[in-house]
């Protein structure tokens, strides 16, 4: 082996092992912001969560675009865009926490993880992407999976499970939103508008029935976790898409199921049957096949 190819083979390496270590970072905000939305569930309502977290957000955007001096990036031609995707993350985030609060986290994060499952169902109506024969496989691995997680029935269905199961749905007209967006519009743009315009969906609807809820010492640092680490886990999930192919990164991102079911077993004494991992994998499956199909194309 050349030298050239030994130091390529060698910054591959280094490469992966960064995107890795972003991929824990994503993990440890994804699973901090479930355990402080539960937490701060107790005190507030979805709205007025989703109303501080958007606050801290705005804060936090609106000061980095400040110190990097990237306002000229920030643009107002396509508010219409930028509204119907924030309408759409707001309800899927507000189903998502939600959810965290009245079903186990490990089910909540499965049923997550089909988002990309939406994604390609919806993909062919919004962006006109074709829906292979490969892409069909994976969508039906994906809801067997769902299937085997949720496990419908008079006896265990609850609206905690469908609150999860449709912020995915949500989560997954976001993606697909912030994919037309990304065509015309920067990061900065794209987060500026997230963040302020859902701060005025909070406020409007925490605000409907004339009673917000003020942050009290115990939920204030829950709402502070929850606004860093939705940022926070966003951020890492883009470093490591930037290091790493989606099909090396994805995975890694499953490692937040085993990972919150230790985490709610040790705080809330949350039990996890093993259909949920053999669920979880058949969904994992279905995206990893989506991902090594795409890129064949």
């Amino acid at each position: 082996m050349t030298q050239t190819a030994t130091d390529s083979a060698a910054a591959q390496q280094n490469a992966l092992l960064r995107a890795a270590i972003w991929m824990i970072g994503a993990i440890l905000s994804f699973s901090a912001m479930a355990i402080a939305g539960r937490e701060a569930g107790l005190t507030l309502d979805t709205f007025e969560i989703m109303m501080y977290r958007s606050l801290v957000g705005v804060l936090v955007v609106a000061g980095a675009i400040t110190l990097m001096r990237r306002w000229h990036l920030v643009s107002s031609e396509r508010l219409t865009q930028h509204g119907l995707r924030n309408m759409a993350h707001f309800t899927g985030q507000n189903l998502w926490f939600y959810a965290v609060s009245v079903i186990p986290l490990a089910q909540v994060f499965a049923l997550e993880f089909t988002s990309p499952i939406w994604v390609i169902l919806l993909a062919p109506l919004f962006l006109g992407e074709k829906l292979t024969r490969m892409r069909a496989l994976a969508v039906a691995l994906g809801f067997v999976g769902i299937l085997i997680v949720a496990r419908p029935s008079p006896q265990t269905f609850n609206i905690g499970l469908a609150c999860a199961a449709g912020s995915a749905v949500f989560f997954a007209l976001t993606n697909i939103a912030t994919k037309r967006l990304t065509r015309s519009e920067s990061i900065w743009s794209i987060m500026f508008w997230l963040t302020a315009m859902q701060l005025v969906l909070g406020i409007v609807f925490a605000g409907w029935d004339m009673d917000i809820a003020l942050p009290d010492a115990q939920s204030l640092p829950y709402l502070l976790v929850i606004g860093c680490a939705g940022l926070g886990a966003h951020f890492c999930i883009t470093n490591a898409l930037s290091l790493a192919p989606a099909a090396l990164v994805v995975p890694i991102d499953f490692a937040r199921l085993p990972f919150i079911a230790l985490l709610a077993w040790l705080i809330y004494g949350e039990s996890v049957e093993n259909w949920l991992f053999v669920g979880a994998a058949l969904i994992l499956i279905g995206n990893f096949i989506n991902i090594v199909s795409s890129r064949q194309q």
